[in-house]
């Protein structure tokens, strides 16, 4: 194996090295030279992740997947060992997380230039880089659920990150608890699944399911506790809050989170995809709740006000589509869509984040007139909305291409499902397009100069790599090469939808589309929408009114029943000792009496009880 092959398992540690590098400038231990040094530390660690992958992938190209073993930790007969798999798609899974990181990294030294604790962000970044690499490269289920941990506690303190305002600390909360509901149930499946399998092993546990024999309601837990995590690291339906709350979190940290994040989720899904075979059950609710994330979220998408939202709710859309793909074994088809979404999201987030800074605004309403005095955002964001829809050549238009053709034959349901959240996706850019860059300019964006080289370059590079995403992805599948790859009607389908989803984008009235119309039936549907379906509401109205009537039912068990009790056993107690005191003589006779009557009636009753 050659020595960058050897070294694979260092890529994880650049991002934790750097967090570790970056602690004395975050915690103040160095403040004679400013925060500013542990970014560069930083950037300089991801370009070495960045390269040291990109070596390793080009022998994996050369020679083929490899796999990597490293010992751990042994003691006695324990002996933990670190798996690696050095394929294809977790090379270039690991290539999106480095450049991703690399590129955010860059963009936030201009985002947040007067940020004081500047330091603190890259330590997190650092933190989350790390896991993020660990995740795709691990071949062993137990670690990929370790690193999810770590992924749910960067995320965490990423979205805390201004801790001083309430709403944030609020997000971040929710972002965690929700997170580890979804944790939770895939710890049960993975201790169930290591005591039926023996080995947490992705390779071993497929071999263990060509032979596995498992009853229907043991097979249904399983495969719902499997796709349990992910569903919560992807934000699928129910539990897809935690997304748009985290959007308080900063711009840079928002990348991230909506382009790799949610990749690291999936691709956890997607290796355990074979094992999904066993529950007919999980596979139906993945259809299920891939398609309600879908129409869902692109639904909920164009009805808010608040641009970053706007783009999240859209995330948690592709991805459902993502799940449906998973759900029907086609790998190919959600890696590709992984890839193409994740670059194209990165690219949306870094030009939202370039009007934020600029405008210090972010409600739809306040924005306009920015496409003639921000050309580089402007462009951004049209090249990233290109590369979301089916746009003819960009990356997502042969991804729905080839799930149109794949579904149509025997699911039609799901391609209508593909189709609609092409459309609706489409309307939504186009009109927050109208809105951002062409409307008529407000008192917040009169002024608005381009951002700067820092912002602007890493912005820039990406749009040309979203423009050649297909070459990109066509090294995951030369089909694509081609476009005989797909019939005329797939092609056709997609397009349309997608000029079906930009011309209602162009015809609708902004003005009275953010008014809340006087007729009744059209304000609850705009309602509706705003509010995403009521979803919090009705989680407070049950599930947490529920448990918040549970503790206070414990609590008062607790204070009545519990402590009255004890407290009437202390009182008796002290009532005895009481009268018992009375009964001190201070005579040896006495005393010595009572312990031979004692020693003589337990004596006494030990003999009945053996009769």
């Amino acid at each position: 194996m050659p020595l960058p092959s050897q070294l694979a398992w260092l890529i994880p540690l650049y991002g934790f090295c750097g967090m570790v590098l970056a602690l004395p400038w975050a915690s103040v231990w160095i403040k004679r030279n400013g925060p500013r040094p542990a970014a560069y530390l930083n950037l300089l660690l991801t370009l070495v992740a960045v390269l040291h992958g990109s070596l390793i992938l080009r022998e994996v190209l050369a020679h083929g997947p490899q796999h990597l073993d490293v010992p751990w930790f042994q003691a006695a007969d324990l002996n933990l060992r670190i798996g690696m798999d050095l394929s294809v798609t977790n090379l270039a899974a690991l290539e999106l997380v480095t450049v991703m990181s690399l590129a955010c990294q860059v963009f936030a030294l201009g985002y947040l230039d007067k940020e004081w604790s500047l330091a603190r962000f890259y330590a997190l970044v650092g933190f989350f880089e790390g896991a993020m690499a660990g995740v795709v490269l691990s071949s062993n289920l137990f670690m990929s659920y370790f690193l999810l941990e770590m992924l749910t506690l960067s995320t965490y303190l990423l979205v805390g990150f201004w801790y001083a305002q309430p709403l944030v600390v609020t997000a971040a909360r929710d972002a965690f608890l929700t997170k580890r509901v979804g944790d939770v149930l895939l710890l049960m499946a993975l201790v169930a699944l290591s005591a039926w399998a023996g080995s947490l092993e992705f390779q071993d546990l497929y071999r263990w399911i060509d032979t596995a024999q498992l009853a229907p309601l043991p097979a249904a837990l399983l495969g719902l506790g499997l796709i349990a995590g992910p569903m919560g690291k992807c934000a699928q339906f129910p539990m897809h809050l935690w997304l748009d709350e985290a959007m308080e979190g900063p711009n840079p940290a928002s990348i991230l989170r909506n382009s790799a994040v949610v990749t690291c989720g999936a691709l956890v899904l997607l290796k355990l995809m074979p094992l999904l075979r066993l529950s007919p059950l999980a596979i139906d609710v993945l259809l299920v709740v891939g398609s309600i994330s879908a129409i869902g979220g692109a639904l909920v998408a164009i009805a808010q006000v608040d641009l970053k939202r706007a783009c999240s709710y859209s995330t948690t859309s592709y991805l459902g589509l993502v799940f449906l793909a998973i759900a029907l074994q086609q790998p190919l088809l959600a890696l590709l869509l992984l890839f193409a979404h994740g670059l194209a999201k990165a690219l949306l987030f870094m030009s939202v984040g370039s009007v934020i800074a600029t405008t210090n605004c972010q409600n739809l309403t306040e924005l306009g007139g920015l496409a003639s005095r921000m050309p580089a955002t402007t462009t951004a964001f049209l090249v990233a909305a290109a590369g979301l829809t089916g746009l003819l050549p960009l990356g997502c238009f042969w991804c729905f291409g080839l799930m149109v053709e794949t579904f149509l034959p025997e699911h039609p349901l799901l391609t209508a499902v593909v189709l609609l959240t092409n459309a609706l996706t489409a309307f939504n850019l186009v009109r927050l397009f109208r809105q951002v860059f062409l409307a008529k300019p407000h008192a917040k964006t009169r002024r608005t100069p381009e951002v700067t080289w820092l912002m602007a370059l890493p912005m820039v590079s990406l749009a040309v790599v979203v423009l050649l995403s297909p070459l990109v992805l066509s090294r995951l599948d030369p089909a694509l090469l081609h476009l005989r790859a797909l019939s005329s009607g797939s092609t056709l389908l997609v397009l349309g939808s997608s000029l079906a989803g930009l011309l209602a984008g162009v015809v609708v009235q902004l003005d009275e589309f953010w008014s809340r119309s006087l007729f009744r039936p059209l304000r609850l549907l705009q309602d509706l929408l705003a509010y995403d379906f009521y979803t919090e509401r009705i989680y407070k109205g049950t599930i947490v009114a529920f448990v918040a009537g549970l503790a206070r039912l414990i609590s008062s068990v607790d204070r009545v029943f519990v402590n009255g009790l004890v407290n009437r056993i202390g009182s008796a107690s002290l009532a005895s000792a009481e009268t018992l005191k009375f009964s001190v003589s201070g005579q040896m006779q006495t005393y010595v009496f009572t312990v031979v009557a004692a020693i003589l009636l337990l004596l006494g009753s030990l003999v009945w009880l053996k009769a």
